[in-house]
């Protein structure tokens, strides 16, 4: 292995060790609900909203639906704020209020059925490689069809995305593969199974990459203990790629069996399970707390909204979801009361935008505000596309939608985080999406970045806004977010609005209109 490989080893495993990682961690964990004029950090004025705005007035409760991976409804810091269907009676095997979902007292799953939940799931990509695989198997660029050379030469440049993307994991999975070993072979050569930073620099290293892993350890224990170090950044890393090579890039992998549909109806409405937790509900409980953790229990973390109730709804795999999942997923929330819909995912591909675009018609008929994530792959919007979109298969946009970026405590040129996309014309706001601390299954807490975490910021600001004015339309309060953000430079060119949304500036306008 030569140094630049080894340089990259220890770039991995340093990821999340940097000068912003650390600075981010020593901020307080209620970061994002903080003033940048108060506090110094680039929070959204929650606090100050609540305190200077809202006392003593009445609010009405809203839904909103959190399309994701589950969530673990029994959390201290939701149970109490977690949707229930009401019209409906629990274990009885009927489905009393005939909306074709039997038992759905606590939400409903797309992704489970009576083979199980699905939890690994290949890409949208994968599953398009495997449907056009058979159909071009004796295409050439000599024998094909004039009628067959657009689909052709669709198919030829995602081979090559696929191509590429497989070769990257499968080196991914290689180099973590190396951290991974090393540092646990360190680690039993050291005797202790949480290691101090004094242990770690008194071990005699062997080796070149011993050594480097080594000095990575020691930077890194300076900010967490080993423990946390590994469970992550080691772990969740080699999983990543684990994951990218055994399952989202399989093309011989597919567990949708398990829920028992028609994978190719995309029209299918009525299937799925009444298991809306999953047996991975750890994004989808991280971002249910970001829109509403209990605010008056005195535990955890607060909420951005005060009166709220959470509707699970579970569409969302590790791997790419299917648009038929998404469709449904919306209309099941939409048919439910929920007014806000936040959709922290995403995926290059599509496989029937129409179905889509269908459901997300109906939402905004039903005056239902719907925040999505932009994505982290730091790409331009305006030139990518990450699927599901505001653009309609005709070209006009859906009117009550948000695209959002992920933004950092800084208000200077590293506000946007690296990660996120943008797009002067595509990402509509930015907001904190950097070192969220949230809730997490089985009564935890942690730290995550992504633009799945600045989402249900905006989500949670969209319902506190629908709450304390209820007689505001969908469109009016997308309308309030967009006009009330604190501007930024390092934003101007890069979003819709150029600023961070503030909880505190769009209430003031909100009782304006």
């Amino acid at each position: 292995m030569n140094k630049n490989q080894i340089r990259s080893l220890v770039a991995l495993a340093l990821l999340a060790t940097g000068p912003l990682f650390a600075s981010a961690q020593s901020q307080k964990k209620n970061w994002y609900n903080l003033d940048l004029k108060a506090d110094s950090v680039f929070g959204i004025s929650t606090e100050k909203a609540y305190n200077e705005l809202l006392k003593g007035k009445k609010s009405t409760t809203v839904i909103v639906g959190i399309l994701d991976s589950g969530v673990d409804g029994v959390h201290e810091d939701l149970k109490s704020v977690m949707w229930v269907n009401k019209k409906e009676k629990a274990g009885n095997g009927k489905d009393d209020d005939k909306n074709g979902y039997i038992d759905d007292v606590n939400g409903w799953s797309f992704l489970g059925g009576k083979g199980g939940n699905i939890n690994q799931e290949t890409l949208e990509l994968t599953r398009l490689i495997r449907r056009d695989a058979a159909r071009f198997a004796n295409t050439t660029e000599e024998n094909v069809s004039a009628k067959d050379r657009p689909a052709f030469e669709a198919y030829l440049a995602m081979k090559k995305d696929f191509d590429k993307g497989l070769a990257e994991a499968k080196t991914g999975l290689q180099r973590f593969e190396t951290v991974k070993n090393t540092v646990e072979a360190i680690t039993k050569k050291i005797g202790k199974e949480n290691p101090t930073v004094e242990d770690i620099k008194n071990f005699e290293a062997e080796g070149q990459i011993e050594n480097s892993i080594k000095n990575t350890l020691i930077r890194a224990l300076a900010n967490m203990d080993y423990k946390t170090f590994y469970n992550t950044q080691i772990k969740p890393g080699y999983d990543h790629f684990y994951d990218q090579v055994n399952y989202n890039y399989n093309l011989s992998f597919n567990p949708r069996n398990l829920v028992g549909d028609n994978e190719n109806d995309s029209n299918e409405r009525i299937y799925g399970s009444t298991d809306s937790k999953g047996p991975d509900p750890s994004h989808g409980t991280h971002v249910a707390g970001i829109v509403g953790a209990d605010r008056k229990n005195n535990l955890g973390i607060q909420g951005v909204a005060d009166n709220v109730l959470l509707m699970a709804v579970r569409n969302v795999p590790n791997g790419d979801e299917r648009d038929k999942d998404v469709a449904n997923a919306i209309r099941y929330a939409v048919d439910n009361g929920a007014k806000v819909l936040n959709m922290s995912f995403g995926k290059a591909y599509s496989w029937d935008k129409k179905v889509v675009d269908d459901a997300v018609k109906y939402a905004v008929s039903k005056d239902v505000l719907l925040v999505h994530a932009a994505g982290n792959d730091n790409k331009n919007l305006d030139v990518e596309t990450n699927f599901p979109t505001n653009k309609y298969e005709d070209g006009t946009l859906a009117d009550a939608w948000l695209t959002v970026g992920a933004s950092t405590p800084f208000n200077d040129k590293r506000l946007k985080a690296s990660f996120s996309n943008y797009g002067k014309t595509t990402v509509d706001v930015f907001a904190p999406g950097f070192g969220i601390y949230s809730t997490y299954p089985d009564q935890k807490y942690q730290d995550n970045n992504g633009t799945s975490m600045a989402s249900p910021v905006v989500a949670g600001l969209a319902a506190l806004i629908r709450s304390y004015y209820p007689k505001l339309k969908a469109t009016q309060v997308k309308e309030i977010i967009m006009k009330s953000v604190e501007k930024a430079d390092a934003l101007k060119d890069i979003s819709v609005t150029g600023g961070v949304v503030n909880a505190y500036n769009a209430l003031k306008l909100a009782a304006t209109y």
